[in-house]
């Protein structure tokens, strides 16, 4: 019976692990499914909907080939869009029964009126735009994990055909669970047809007896006189040995170990797919929500475009700061900002130890706040540096997108004050909305703040404007009134009957920009000129720059018998509470530098 059993253990043994040997192999599915992009052969650019790229679950792999560069990037579905939306392009969705369909989409009719860039790039490399991109001679493959709100825009240069030969590959699940459990169990019912068969063996040979011819009947015998020769010492004793049968025994028990190795090699070879996952999935927590509108748009940027953009903005004003190239400058720059790194080129170009001016900073970021909005121009305000280092000052900014083909540019950039504190700001990822230059819901709207400094500037205390700024926390204006009598004091003291110094401020001309905050007040970034005006009292006095050669480079003359003017452009961050508040507006940080020096016609 006990060899019945072991059959029976053998053949089922061969079956479990035939049938888990063949879930790893003959019945194994494939591991990714792969769809062929079709694509137009005139089109320069194709953009994959993230429908497409998300219609299986699991990681997205593009591959992308063609004979020269290739290019691909991903974005926001809106800001692909956008960017597109003049050129003819290949649109790559999911119809209505979720199969994949390729159309040819003709550029959308633009206003030229209405149109924010007349020199749009037809390459989409470097934009602003785009969360990350890839290029590459011949083939692009790349691990994509695309959300259906992103879409991905694949092109060469942007002008000849957009590559022909794009597919996606995404993994499908081609795990094994039970393979595993019926190598183990068929290993188990082998080990045990092993011990059946040899214990089958065994008890047989115990239950034969000797199989021998029955002797010749004995002759007649004598008795024998044990009992003397055992007292005279003559008998032997007989010795009884196990040895051999224990011998047999240890040989039996190595042939189990064929049988353990050959499981052991099977379960070498199976992964955790080959096993059920046991282990619970986790619940879900409820999170917090920061706001719940439907009309709620976009933040401008996500965290790590923002601190990409600034990256490039520093390095390519580092490379026109050292070239002293206006034109380049003006690629990442423009407003104020621009404003007074022209003067400094300027001045560097004829005053050999003039300073250059200090270098974007980049690390570390502390805030980051875009605004929230679809449409263009955009803005994104951001803080770098400690808040509660002084030394050196955090760095707060302002940078705008005049249009989806125009890269990010920085408008206004100033250091925070010491021990200022930020109001309360949204996070990154749901932004800020803008607030309307000549809006009511703050204590003063942002267009008319510029001129209400300029003048608390100019009569201090007397100023109608002086009661709506929190004067203690001010000390760029107490700066600016020091300033201003150190440097009359000075000038009085060699033509006070000659000639007359006197300052005054008044609104720049740059826009301002205004970001809303939580406290329904928003942060403002405007520009103050401030003017100082030097002129002889009489027909015969002369003003001289015998000791001022900044002034005589910007105005081009060394003395003047009118006199001359000098402006310094002061970059302004307010913060202005809405209307109701108690709270003051708070200077939160400036920068102030020479603009111009002209002679008084």
């Amino acid at each position: 019976m006990r060899f019945v059993w072991a059959v029976a253990a053998f053949v089922l043994a061969a079956l479990l692990i035939g049938g888990g040997i063949a879930q790893r192999t003959v019945f194994s599915g494939p591991s990714t499914q792969t769809a062929n992009i079709e694509v137009d052969a005139d089109a320069p650019y194709v953009v994959i909907d993230g429908d497409v790229m998300s219609m299986l679950t699991g990681t997205q792999t593009l591959r992308i080939e063609d004979t020269g560069s290739v290019f691909a990037a991903y974005g926001r579905t809106t800001d692909v869009d956008a960017w597109v939306a003049r050129s003819e392009y290949t649109r790559v969705a999911l119809d209505d029964d979720g199969a994949i369909t390729s159309s040819l989409v003709e550029p959308e009719v633009v206003d030229e009126e209405t149109d924010g860039s007349d020199d749009a790039t037809t390459t989409p490399v470097g934009s602003d735009l785009w969360l990350d991109e890839f290029q590459q001679d011949g083939v692009v493959t790349t691990p994509l994990q695309i959300p259906s709100t992103m879409s991905v825009i694949i092109a060469t240069d942007g002008q000849s055909p957009a590559p022909a030969s794009v597919t996606v590959s995404w993994p499908l699940d081609n795990a094994t669970p039970w393979a595993g459990p019926l190598i183990v169990l068929g290993g188990a019912f082998l080990g045990a047809g092993v011990i059946l068969y040899v214990l089958g063996i065994r008890h047989a040979r115990r239950s034969r007896g000797p199989r021998r011819k029955a002797p010749p009947p004995l002759a007649h015998t004598q008795p024998i006189d044990v009992a003397g020769d055992i007292e005279s010492g003559s008998g032997k004793k007989g010795v009884i040995s196990a040895t051999g049968r224990r011998r047999s025994i240890g040989k039996r028990s190595l042939a189990a170990v064929p049988v353990l190795a050959v499981s052991v090699g099977l379960l070498a070879g199976c992964s955790a797919e080959a096993w059920p996952q046991l282990a619970p999935s986790p619940t879900p927590s409820p999170s917090t929500t920061v706001i719940d509108a439907e009309d709620q748009q976009l933040p401008a940027v996500t965290e790590a475009q923002a601190k990409a953009i600034l990256v490039e903005i520093s390095q390519t004003v580092a490379q026109a700061d050292a070239d002293m190239d206006s034109d380049l400058a003006a690629t990442r720059l423009d407003g104020a900002a621009l404003d007074v790194r022209d003067t400094n080129y300027t001045l560097r170009s004829q005053i050999a130890d003039y300073a250059t001016p200090d270098a974007i900073p980049t690390d570390p970021v502390s805030i980051i706040l875009p605004q929230a909005y679809d449409g263009w121009p955009r803005t994104v305000m951001m803080v770098v540096g400690d808040e509660d280092d002084t030394d050196p000052a955090p760095t707060i900014m302002m940078m705008t997108q005049e249009d989806a083909w125009s890269q990010y540019k920085l408008t206004y950039i100033g250091g925070i004050e010491a021990a200022t504190a930020m109001p309360d700001l949204a996070p990154t990822y749901v932004g800020a909305v803008q607030v309307r230059p000549d809006t009511s819901f703050l204590v003063i709207s942002p267009d008319e703040l510029p001129a209400a400094y300029a003048d608390v500037l100019n009569n201090g205390e007397d100023s109608e404007y002086a009661v709506l700024f929190d004067d203690e926390s001010d000390k760029f204006r107490q700066m600016i009134v020091d300033d201003r009598q150190k440097r009359l004091d000075e000038f009085n003291q060699t033509a006070t009957d000659t000639g007359t110094l006197s300052f005054s401020a008044e609104a720049g001309e740059n826009d301002p920009l205004a970001l809303a905050t939580l406290e329904s007040g928003a942060i403002v970034a405007v520009d103050v000129s401030e003017v100082d005006t030097v002129k002889p009292t009489n027909s015969d006095a002369v003003i001289k720059l015998d000791n001022n050669p900044t002034v005589k480079t910007l105005s081009g003359s060394d003395e003047s018998q009118s006199g001359f003017t000098t402006t310094f452009k002061d970059q302004l961050f307010f913060y202005v509470p809405g209307q109701g508040s108690t709270e003051k507006i708070r200077l939160l940080g400036y920068s102030s530098d020479i603009l111009n020096a002209k002679v008084i016609q």
